[in-house]
């Protein structure tokens, strides 16, 4: 059965989820292990405590925090007290941060006290000021953890706490009242190419397009699930959080990315299920202690990006013996998820394409002008179906940029469909550049630049040229096999490899790549050092 029919809402899931799973281990956190109904129970303490601070259906509760079990309980329970749920980019700086709040009007707020030696609260206040004055409408800020709490704001403890008084009928009452259509998040793009604006998306688009993925991947339950991408990002929140509950599958949130720290998670907790961005496998396939780990559980690993290296899937399935390595492509717009390839798909599909649409999903690469264009054809991607959005938050302006009357949006991502309807991205529209007249889209030059031994990562992108107008300039990262590369050897290789107008005219070789925390590479940022 479609899950938003089963369900209807989230709240319906997470106590669905507590009765039929209620034994089974669902959060590893820590030291702390809490089964499915323990889980629930913590849940509708939080709604209770929502409840009891005044919260009223449809006001914005905001989270930011990292992957926590704190975060888990927070949110789910702000949801299931009829909350809309506005997840918190944790690389937002307190100006970034006060913005979304005030933009969303956004009634309480759950944040951690210090992360990576940050105080998200001294940053939140430098912004809003000390008794968050800029930000009338945020009634309450409760800080999650053990960490106390400065003056003005409640400390975890304490807001459970006043939740003792209001009884599970009242919550279990409010949870009912919630409608499959009504909005369950909003989540913010990641604003690599401009402001970042709020996703509208609702319980039923959430569940739907999750039960689908979770059906497609084969996540079942006793699946040990290692939760690396934030949870402020569609991928952490519902393809983790939400697809285990609808599974029975075991949650083991990581805070951070880190190589190491990954690598043991897998072998201690033998953990089955690893989705994640092309960079974190890369990471854990070049990691000098990766052969003193047990990584046989790894059953399950779903990828996706632009620029997915084949070898990155070759890799995958045959030195860390990876059975089923998927690919997909979303977007916040579309719930996350509109294409995903098919476990018995052949291998060179997961490692060319996206795979395809979803049921009851309609994809087209279209050309300037609007038309549909052939297979092989290169143009942007729009999809239509249930998991577009209602739209972006409180902004037609920005809505109709992006969603036209007959309900197709305009994802901004250049791709070409096959004769089997498989979509292979290409690109952003915005990171395309024009060399002497050619169209040259940057994902398509590092896919191709990460065929060279030398290099483990790549970033292009395009730059002013007196004659040809633009030209690429390559930010390459070493392999271990590539410690003596030079600019010029790859340039040299790659005019041998790819047409002319595609070769870099400049590589800068960097130790590291910029990203944000879900793992996108900022181009602006490597712009602006190309400028300078």
């Amino acid at each position: 059965m479609r899950a938003d029919l089963e369900f209807g809402s989230i709240p319906r899931l997470v106590r669905a989820a507590a009765e039929r799973h209620a034994d089974r281990e669902a959060v590893v956190a820590g030291r702390t292990r809490l089964s499915f109904a323990q889980l629930g129970a913590r849940v509708e303490a939080a709604a209770a405590a929502c409840l009891a601070g005044g919260l009223q259906p449809g006001d914005r509760v905001a989270v930011w925090a990292p992957n926590t079990l704190e975060w888990m309980v927070a949110g789910l329970g702000a949801v299931t007290a009829g909350a809309v749920l506005v997840p918190l980019n944790t690389r937002f700086k307190g100006a970034e941060a006060a913005q979304v709040l005030a933009r969303t009007r956004a009634r309480s707020l759950f944040v951690t006290g210090t992360f990576l030696g940050t105080s998200y609260v001294a940053a939140l206040r430098r912004a809003a000021g000390e008794d968050l004055r800029l930000l009338p409408r945020l009634r309450e800020v409760v800080v999650l953890g053990e960490e106390a709490a400065p003056g003005g704001f409640r400390t975890w403890r304490e807001f459970l706490a006043a939740g003792a008084r209001v009884p599970p009928a009242a919550v279990h009452a409010r949870a009912a009242t919630i409608r499959p259509a009504d909005p369950s998040d909003i989540l913010f793009t990641s604003g690599t190419t401009g402001e970042p604006k709020g996703a509208v998306v609702s319980h039923a688009q959430s569940l739907r397009a999750f039960g689908a993925w979770s059906e497609l991947a084969g996540l079942r339950a006793g699946d040990r699930y290692l939760i690396v991408n934030p949870f402020f990002h569609t991928f952490g929140y519902k393809a983790g959080i939400l697809a285990c509950l609808m599974r029975g599958a075991t949650m083991v949130p990581q805070p951070v990315f880190d190589a190491a720290t990954v690598l043991a998670h897998i072998a201690t907790e033998r953990i089955s299920v690893l989705p994640g961005p092309p960079t974190l496998f890369q990471s854990l396939l070049d990691h000098p202690g990766r052969a003193g780990h047990d990584l046989s559980s790894l059953r399950l690993v779903v990828t996706g990006a632009a620029a997915i290296p084949p070898t990155l899937i070759d890799r995958l399935r045959g030195e860390l013996g990876v059975p089923e390595v998927l690919t997909a492509y979303g977007m916040s717009e579309a719930t996350g998820v509109i294409t995903m390839c098919r476990r018995d798909d052949p291998p060179e599909t997961a490692a060319t394409t996206s795979g395809r649409a979803l049921a009851d999903t309609e994809v087209e690469v279209v050309g300037v002008d609007g038309r549909p264009l052939p297979a092989g054809e290169p143009g942007e991607i729009r999809v239509r179906g249930y998991q577009v959005m209602s739209g972006y938050f409180e902004d037609p302006a920005a809505t109709a940029e992006v969603l036209d009357g007959d309900g197709w949006l305009r994802t901004g991502d250049v791709g070409v469909l096959d004769e089997h309807g498989n979509l292979r991205v290409t690109d952003r529209i915005k990171d395309m550049f024009v060399v002497g007249g050619f169209n040259a889209y940057p994902a398509e030059i590092e896919r191709l630049l990460c065929r060279h031994p030398g290099i483990a990562e790549v970033a292009v992108v395009g730059i002013p040229d007196a004659r040809l107008g633009e030209v690429a300039r390559a930010f390459v990262v070493r392999s271990a096999a590539g410690t003596a590369l030079t600019a010029e050897q790859l340039i040299a290789w790659a005019r041998r490899e790819m047409a002319n107008y595609k070769v870099p005219r400049e590589v800068r070789f960097v130790g590291s790549l910029p990203r944000n925390a879900a793992g996108k590479v900022r181009k602006g940022v490597l712009r602006g050092v190309a400028a300078e």
